[in-house]
């Protein structure tokens, strides 16, 4: 059984977040989330909320109960460029420099050990 949950706009930067993200991709659920849960990052943060919200999916489309999620891994997590703002900075002389605030779309796929 797979689940999985998509994290739009989040407001950092793709190259940050997968820096964050490369080190839980293939990893067991429970070593995933004890993982971010021990690094300061704030992408760490937003991967986990997006993690805990595939599980959640996950609870919610299997029949029997789920209680162990150490026979479940990270089956695929990949991060996307969302749409950047623009902004401008004035600078010395009449000049300007263009702010690029860049987000991130974050998907994240769990699902069984066995395939």
């Amino acid at each position: 059984m797979e689940a999985k949950a998509i994290g739009r706009k989040l407001r950092i930067s793709p190259l940050k977040l997968r820096k964050v993200i490369n080190q839980i991709r293939g990893k067991n659920l429970l070593e995933a989330i004890y993982i971010l849960k021990n690094l300061p990052n704030k992408g760490a943060r937003l991967a986990l909320k997006v993690l805990n919200s595939a599980i959640a999916n996950l609870k919610y489309k299997s029949e029997e109960k789920i209680e162990d999620l150490s026979k479940f891994k990270v089956l695929k997590i990949c991060v996307d460029q969302a749409p950047v703002m623009k902004r401008i900075m004035p600078r010395a002389r009449g000049r300007a420099d263009i702010l690029r605030k860049q987000s991130s779309h974050l998907l994240v796929i769990i699902g069984d050990e066995l395939k």
